[in-house]
């Protein structure tokens, strides 16, 4: 979720809209799903991984990339994803020992001057290990700083959908979070900018055009407005548009991608991606492993997402183990083992 968008943006500049389907409720039978063993099975392969790269303080592709590290993050101190990874975990049930907090503490890089990206990151990132980011103290620092406070008081206006819906997940992640006096955006007022953006074919695009909309963006918004709990009417009609978009532009396989020079791209990240949004919806959630969305679509979105994983817990074709765990592991989650929930993964309290 709360990710560098770098290489997927460098991805979705070039990508082309394929033609619309229209949404058929196909046959469940005709569609085949993960079963129980089988998600057990990838979710402890996926578990038993990342508790290794969070040991060995490594990425899972390079025996040297690290996850947590000041000298190769200077502006960060994390690899990208880093906040999915330690959420995943979390999520999976793994117990942060004071070693693995004082690893992440050690290195992250935040401070009053930090971009709102890495503030949601931070805030998300923290929660995770069981660390308060409205009194957290960087180190070397002497006081305690408001991560919350901080990034309500940083200007929305010229970033990105992909930054506004990370900075609208952070603040609205725990309903104990307040919104300071002169903050220079509402959870309110942030939802219906993002709602406005919406594009022509009921998507979004990290530059807000139509020719770059794309699933992982939409999905990404999505789960965002739906976090809010803005009553808005344009807010909550674009968000059950932006549903929409994704039940239309799913592939046949099941999963989520994007295209490029006439290419289908499905992989694990964007099928996270799409399943986190489909499970904002009671409606929606039954597509993720119940029944098929479209007429010919052979696997469901779940099943799709986890024929990525290999038998040791890697994925394939993930350009960053971090980031490709963290979605994975989220999504899951979110699927709450098939039973829906009001209450979405970037949720603590």
């Amino acid at each position: 979720m709360f990710k560098n968008k770098v290489i997927a943006v460098s991805l979705t500049t070039v990508m082309a809209l394929g033609a619309v389907v229209p949404m058929v409720d196909a046959n469940a039978a005709s569609v085949k799903v993960a079963s129980k063993s089988s998600q057990k099975s990838k979710q402890k392969a996926l578990y038993t991984y990342a508790k290794k790269m969070l040991k060995q303080n490594k990425d899972g592709l390079s025996s040297k990339a690290k996850i947590f590290s000041k000298s190769a993050f200077p502006t960060t101190g994390a690899a990208s994803g880093y906040s999915d990874f330690l959420l995943g975990l979390k999520k999976q049930g793994y117990k942060f020992t004071s070693a693995n907090k004082k690893l992440v503490k050690k290195n992250l890089v935040v401070s009053s001057k930090s971009d709102p990206a890495t503030l949601a990151n931070a805030i998300i990132g923290l929660q995770a290990i069981g660390v308060n980011p409205t009194k957290y103290t960087p180190v070397g620092a002497k006081k305690s700083l408001n991560l919350v406070s901080t990034l309500y008081k940083t200007s929305m206006s010229k970033q990105t959908v992909n930054v506004q819906s990370a900075a609208l997940v952070a603040v609205s992640s725990n309903k104990t979070f307040k919104q300071p006096s002169k903050a220079k955006f509402s959870k309110s007022s942030l939802s219906l900018k993002i709602a406005k953006n919406k594009q022509s074919n009921n998507g979004w695009a990290y530059n807000n055009t139509a020719a770059s909309v794309d699933s992982d963006t939409t999905s990404t918004v999505v789960n965002a407005l739906t976090m809010s709990k803005s009553k808005n009417k344009t807010v909550t009609a674009a968000t059950k548009a932006g549903r929409s978009y994704l039940k239309k532009h799913i592939y046949k396989s099941g999963a989520f991608g994007y295209t490029y020079a006439g290419k289908e791209n499905p992989n694990a990240n964007s099928t996270a991606e799409g399943i986190l949004a489909l499970a904002t919806n009671k409606t929606a959630f039954s597509f993720i492993n119940k029944k098929a969305i479209k007429s010919g679509q052979t696997a469901t979105p779940l099943k799709a997402m986890f024929s990525y994983v290999k038998s040791d817990g890697s994925i394939k074709g993930a350009y960053s183990m971090v980031l490709a765990y963290g979605q994975v592991s989220v999504a899951t989650n979110a699927y709450h083992n098939g039973s829906y929930t009001s209450k979405l993964a970037y949720t603590f309290k």
